[in-house]
């Protein structure tokens, strides 16, 4: 049985899972965690009309000051920004919705600015819409590592092995950057965790005078989503978890990276399907004439661009087998192929100019980069055993060669400096019924077998909406109407799920 059906029919049995009573935590009800010092009073906030590019009508924002440290709430302030899209029917209105973005390091506020129409108008005036670029984002307090131009580089940043997965280049990089973040990242990088994160949205929450707050969060925001829960459970409305991750807290954000292997062989069969499409001949695109003459012929040429590096349309990056293979990546979430089919072409013709797309042309911002780096590195301890992680990357080359060992290799992670404040959140069922997942089969970053682990950590808290479709992210994503419809049935209404759903294509 292929991999992809084997999903399915673990998506059909789930539909078998009966729903398991689960009781309210009473109302004053707190976890481990949530009993740190409390500032006396959160200021109301001072809304402005948006400013930003692209900014919708109606879109305010505003700052949130929020400790450095909980430990000493009345200390040192860093500041947080905020948005929100206010309903237009006041009488349907029943609270807010808080928009969480995903990374590390996606801005809540360009979140909201790009889904904000779609999701007002699928919430029909239920909600205030919210959301929040986290510490490092956007318009938040930042950090800086230092990092040189070329450690800021996806390709890098992610730690691609060398030809025939070599690690020793990054072995030496995971190492000055770990030093550098130590020496230049300060206390604030040092505060970028998931639990400052999940704080920080009580905070908002207090600042906004609610009771509780529903939220959609997606990728990295559906663990914080289920942190929040945990840690606030009666501060917390209807939770849709959109793409989740296992929430395993021994390996948070290292088993993340490390599935991003099936995840990439679960939606390659996607993008093979479409690159042998007779309809791409009219658009100078079909790779082979066969979707299983796809693999071969990526493999092949990334396998060569190792050897033999060809110039690219930005002076002085290079298209490299790890560029092609990153690309192919970023290519996988989305459903737009044409870019990485045009990079491959070009790859093999001596005479094109390869023309690389934004992910693989160029550096981040040096606070992208230490936003990137922050959560993974100080939200858990990561092993530093370099010997270990060569044996990983030779075992991961051979099982999953589209991603050529990347999601297992050493990290600046492995060498971090701080070690983490606090143990990660462990996610149980205890706490009220009231999370819907929802999930594309073939998710190249989240796979679905993580998200499975998430729901089993919930157990009765949750049910899961599994849809037949590829990509990363699945709500108001995929144009899977099944889908779309329990979300917002669920927001709108509290209507879910009575067990766990599979939705076709």
């Amino acid at each position: 049985m292929t991999g992809y059906r084997r999903r399915k029919a673990a998506a059909l049995a789930a539909l078998t899972l009966s729903a398991v009573a689960v009781t309210t935590s009473p109302a004053g009800a707190t976890t481990p965690g949530t009993t740190a010092p409390q500032a006396a009073a959160v200021a109301a906030l001072d809304w402005h009309d948006c400013t930003h590019k692209g900014a919708l009508p109606g879109q305010q924002c505003a700052t949130l000051p929020v400790p450095l440290d909980y430990g000493d709430p009345g200390g040192r302030q860093l500041h947080v920004a905020v948005t929100r899209l206010r309903s237009d029917r006041p009488q349907a209105r029943r609270g807010t919705l808080l928009v969480i973005p995903g990374g590390p390091g996606g801005s809540g506020v360009q979140k909201l600015t790009s889904t904000g129409r779609a999701l007002a108008r699928e919430m029909a005036g239920a909600y205030d819409l919210v959301s929040l670029d986290p510490r490092g984002v956007g318009g938040s307090s930042t950090a800086a590592c230092g990092l040189a131009e070329e450690d800021r580089h996806l390709v890098t940043l992610r730690s691609w092995p060398g030809p025939d997965g070599d690690v020793a280049q990054n072995v030496a990089r995971s190492r000055r950057v770990a030093q550098a973040c130590a020496e230049h990242g300060g206390p604030e990088l040092r505060s970028f965790t998931t639990a400052n994160e999940v704080r920080d949205i009580d905070r908002l929450r207090q600042a906004l005078g609610e009771r509780k707050l529903s939220a959609w969060g997606t990728s990295y925001g559906t663990y914080v989503g289920a942190v929040y829960a945990q840690r606030f459970p009666q501060h917390t409305d209807r939770l849709v978890l959109d793409s989740s991750g296992d929430p395993d807290p021994d390996r948070v954000a290292r088993g993340w990276l490390a599935n991003m292997s099936a995840g990439a062989d679960d939606r390659f069969p996607d993008f093979a399907a479409w690159a042998a499409d007779p309809a791409r001949d009219a658009e100078g695109l079909r790779l082979a004439a066969h979707p299983e003459d796809v693999r071969p012929l990526f493999l092949e040429t990334a396998a060569k661009l190792d050897r033999e590096p060809r110039r690219s349309d930005v002076p002085g990056v290079p298209l490299t087998g790890n560029r092609l293979r990153q690309a192919l990546q970023t290519s996988l979430y989305g459903n737009d192929f044409a870019p990485v089919a045009r990079l491959l072409l070009a790859a093999q013709d001596p005479a094109a100019e390869p023309v690389l797309p934004p992910d693989v042309s160029g550096p981040l911002p040096d606070t992208g980069a230490a936003a990137v780096l922050g959560a993974i590195c100080n939200d858990v301890a990561w092993p530093g055993d370099v010997a270990a992680y060569e044996r990983a990357v030779a075992a991961d080359r051979t099982a999953h060669p589209l991603t050529a060992g990347m999601p297992v290799n050493i990290t600046p992670c492995s060498f971090w400096k701080d070690r983490p404040a606090q143990e990660p959140t462990r996610i149980t069922p205890d706490g009220p019924s009231n999370v819907l997942m929802v999930q594309n089969l073939r998710d190249p970053s989240t796979p679905y077998a993580g998200a499975l682990k998430m729901r089993e950590a919930f157990g009765g808290r949750a049910r899961l909406v599994s849809v037949d479709a590829g990509g990363h992210g699945s709500y108001l994503g995929n144009g899977n109407g099944c889908g779309d419809r329990a979300v917002t049935r669920f927001l709108t209404t509290g209507q879910r799920p009575r067990q766990d759903t599979y939705c076709g294509s």
